[in-house]
């Protein structure tokens, strides 16, 4: 299957924790930094999910938010450091790449939003992303 979801990473399960309705399920990507992601408890269940799966995450590019540094005191679970490669901007949007260790992610932001974080090639940022727009495959 092709997906239109830039934002595909390996990784595999560590934890989950089932709830009444949401499970969370934490993975550890190839570059061993973790992720979460809370999908249906249904949705883990079909999945087969336990410790030791593998899976890809999946994230579309709109969904990934950017800081110029690690964020404290926020609800935001995933926050993945990483370096800008590269920057296709528009009139009113910006596609960010980012190198994260062991993968790469492209964040879809305002361009406005470039220019006030002043983001250019090279520098460090890191890639926030709400675990609940986290989806998760079995690979």
């Amino acid at each position: 299957m092709s997906l239109s979801i830039r934002n595909q990473l390996s990784g595999t399960v560590t934890a989950i924790t089932p709830g009444e309705v949401m499970a969370t399920v934490k993975v550890r990507l190839t570059g061993g930094q973790d992720l979460t992601s809370a999908i249906t408890l249904e949705a883990a269940e079909d999945l087969g999910l336990a410790a030791g799966t593998a899976v890809r995450a999946l994230v579309k590019s709109t969904e990934v938010s950017l800081a110029t540094a690690p964020v404290d005191g926020l609800s935001i679970r995933n926050q993945l450091p990483g370096t800008v490669r590269d920057i296709a901007t528009g009139g009113a949007m910006a596609a960010v790449r980012i190198t994260v260790e062991g993968a790469d992610l492209t964040a879809v932001i305002t361009r406005d939003a470039v220019t006030d974080l002043g983001l250019t090639t090279g520098i460090p940022v890191v890639a926030l992303i709400k675990s609940t727009e986290v989806s998760l495959a079995t690979a």
